[in-house]
């Protein structure tokens, strides 16, 4: 894997872009001017990153993610990650057949359904999970792989399935490391 050098990850053109930041040369960046990334967060190879988008601090986009923000956005707080394949979608085509759909077809002839997507700090998401327009994963949620996540969650959960479901807490360890860790990088 290749990373874009500062120069280049300045000439994309984000909207705000953190310290220490590394981004594949193999992602796809639409929509740079309304992308923000926070310090030391990381876009690895064939992810899609588009629409408002903004990235907190810490934050691993594994490979083959796509972050599609639209108008209403998506935001990732503090320490989340995307295991590989995820999907987050801010926006959706109506696909009850009362209208047309796709990008391709004006605005007019279709009910398109748009609403931000929040993804709170240390929030976890297994391969191949998909996320709704509209869901906040709340603070400390871990998301098993191929879940799809209709409905927004509960703080420090883990949830699986389809639709997905809690199916127990999760521990809050992290907090006390994510402390030591940050105190470390403070020295």
């Amino acid at each position: 894997m290749s990373y874009l050098t500062d120069a280049e990850l300045q000439g994309v053109g984000f909207k705000k872009l953190g310290r220490g930041v590394k981004i594949s040369d193999k992602a796809s960046i639409y929509d740079a001017e309304k992308i923000e990334v926070g310090d030391y967060s990381r876009i690895d190879d064939f992810c899609i990153i588009s629409g408002r988008v903004v990235i907190g601090r810490y934050n691993h986009i594994t490979p083959m993610c796509l972050v599609a923000g639209g108008l209403p956005g998506i935001v990732f707080g503090d320490f989340c990650t995307l295991a590989y394949g995820v999907k987050v979608f801010a926006q959706s085509d109506d696909y009850t057949g009362e209208t047309l759909t796709n990008s391709l077809v004006p605005k007019k002839f279709k009910n398109e359904y748009f609403s931000a997507v929040n993804l709170e700090r240390h929030v976890i998401v297994g391969a191949n999970s998909v996320i709704f327009p509209g869901v906040t994963v709340a603070e400390g949620c871990s998301i098993g792989a191929m879940a799809l996540v209709t409905v927004s969650t509960e703080p420090w959960g883990i949830y699986v399935g389809v639709p997905a479901k809690r199916i127990k807490d999760r521990k809050k360890d992290l907090l006390v490391l994510e402390a030591e860790f940050l105190n470390e990088q403070m020295s």
